[in-house]
């Protein structure tokens, strides 16, 4: 990624008709995002996907020290650490993970010394904005793009994304990383790297983005409650792919409940409860639309040439995820 100085980045994004706001409140504005680390159990549920040792960004969002960032860094933490801008290592406590829009939460457990960044109006944010994406390490880390789409992104671990926002050129430390529009607010948090085509240009490397405006009806839920309010969708436990328009299973959650019923990778997916299944985003809905976790869910699927019937009793993922109670020596 090309470093480049802050007065260099703002008179870039000043050519866009961008206000322009002094060097010295940029830097106040980057020293917000900060660095996560954390130490997950070996035998934690998502160790094996995910890792044991995860390292990505946050964004400080208010006086108290919570902090946003995207939750696959924070999920199932032992110890959290925290390094702000004077690159001290400050111990972090879990607060919220919200599974619909992928969010964590955490809050420091001693004063940063930053000023919280303010959050934007990302429904405001139109193809071909320009935009900052900022990691920690101030503007040594602080990356100029464009708002290249907006559109669903559907994820294989039973994931979806009406409106996600996506940007470029990649960013290559994007978990967790500030979406920052021309005001120097908020419009999003780095969730991945991924791949967008475009009719004339092809396929274009990017980022996905978790929009800012999914964060504030439930902000107050995870910082209260650690997730949100509403009744919780049911869960499978299961990571699965698309192609042309078929839906087939990647992988199944050990312990969860696609594997406690059965279903196997490479089991294509035909129906819910009956329906025909046409691509993965039907296929979460589909699912989703049957109840609240703990419904049962009837899938239609085809293994090698044999047509079956196969009831998955869903779950909370939250829940599940819960870290293991300690061992009683």
């Amino acid at each position: 990624m090309k470093r480049i100085c802050l007065t260099v980045i703002f008179t870039i994004l000043i050519s866009f008709g961008v206000p322009a706001y002094a060097d010295q409140a940029a830097e106040e504005i980057l020293k917000a995002v900060v660095k996560i680390r954390s130490i997950v159990p070996k035998d934690a549920h998502t160790a094996h996907t995910l890792g044991s040792e995860r390292e990505g960004n946050g964004v400080v969002i208010d006086s108290k020290g919570h902090i946003l960032t995207i939750g696959y860094l924070i999920t199932e933490a032992e110890t959290i650490e925290v390094i702000g801008p004077e690159d001290k290592a400050i111990n972090a406590t879990f607060v919220g993970y919200d599974h619909n829009t992928g969010f964590g939460l955490l809050r420091a457990d001693e004063p940063l010394g930053v000023e919280p960044i303010k959050l934007g109006q990302s429904l405001e944010v139109k193809e071909g904005e320009p935009i900052l994406v900022a990691g920690h390490g101030g503007k040594d880390s602080v990356q100029v793009g464009w708002v290249i789409t907006r559109k669903k992104f559907v994820g294989s671990w039973e994931y979806l994304l009406e409106d996600a926002l996506f940007s470029a050129p990649p960013y290559s430390n994007f978990g967790g990383a500030a979406l920052i529009d021309r005001k120097g607010q908020l419009l999003g948090i780095g969730s991945l790297f991924t791949q967008i085509t475009t009719q004339g240009l092809g396929s274009i490397p990017c980022n996905m983005f978790v929009p800012i405006d999914l964060l504030k009806p439930i902000l107050s839920d995870l910082m209260s409650r650690g997730r949100s309010r509403e009744a919780p969708r049911p869960w499978l436990g299961l990571n699965a792919e698309e192609a042309h328009g078929r839906v087939f299973v990647l992988r199944v959650t050990s312990e969860g409940p696609a594997e406690r019923a059965g279903l196997q990778p490479g089991d294509l997916i035909l129906t819910v409860n009956g329906k025909a299944v046409n691509g993965l985003a039907d296929f979460y809905r589909k699912v989703w639309a049957l109840g609240n976790a703990g419904v049962d869910v009837s899938l239609g699927i085809l293994r090698g040439t044999q047509i079956r019937d196969i009831t998955v009793h869903s779950a909370d993922r939250y829940q599940f995820l819960r870290l293991k109670p300690a061992k009683v020596l």
